[in-house]
């Protein structure tokens, strides 16, 4: 992992339940932007830190590497032809893309007949989000962990989309003032 100063770091809890650490690289002090980088942790601490597994670099503006746009017609005010040769407003403003990673944290806890899974999404809110699955073998199933495994998961997948979807219908109530907004899930 490289970094530069302003970057962020996301590191995933250990657990469902603990809470995401994040913070901004003031310094790399390994060669070519190496580890170790030393943060300013969310929370106010500074530290040196060495990234393993569940470590998140998100890259700040000045440093992301955008694929070239074409570059967009700036709008036309006044009527625009449409298909059945009426015209129509146009009201659609010109937008530069946005590139966001976001990553999905599974970990999966077996135990005899039972799994577990626990899914947290990391994303640029500062609110990541959360979900749990769980399977059961019945007592005349094979014993095969990865059916297990695959269940577990898909199920806390499903728990986290139906999250994500409130999380819209609510960011839409809120900016619109409609109550009771519904967003389809197809």
């Amino acid at each position: 992992m490289k970094a530069n100063e302003g970057d962020r770091i996301v590191l995933a809890p250990v657990t469902v339940d603990a809470p995401v650490r994040d913070g901004e690289v003031l310094e790399t002090r390994g060669p070519g932007g190496t580890p170790p980088f030393l943060i300013r942790w969310s929370d106010g601490h500074t530290g040196l830190f060495y990234p393993g597994p569940g470590a998140v670099l998100s890259v700040g503006a000045e440093h992301a590497e955008q694929p070239e746009q074409p570059e967009r017609p700036e709008p036309v005010a006044g009527p625009a032809p449409t298909a059945a040769g009426a015209s129509a407003e146009r009201t659609e403003p010109t937008r530069r893309p946005r590139v966001h990673d976001w990553h999905v944290r599974v970990t999966i806890f077996e135990s005899d007949d039972e799994t577990h899974a626990n899914v947290v999404l990391l994303s640029d809110s500062p609110a990541h989000l959360t979900a749990r699955g769980e399977s059961t073998r019945g007592t005349h199933d094979q014993p095969v962990p990865e059916i297990g495994d695959e269940i577990a998961v898909a199920r806390a997948l499903r728990h986290l989309a139906d999250q994500l979807i409130a999380v819209a219908e609510g960011d839409i109530e809120t900016l619109t003032g409609e109550h009771d907004v519904r967003v389809r899930a197809t």
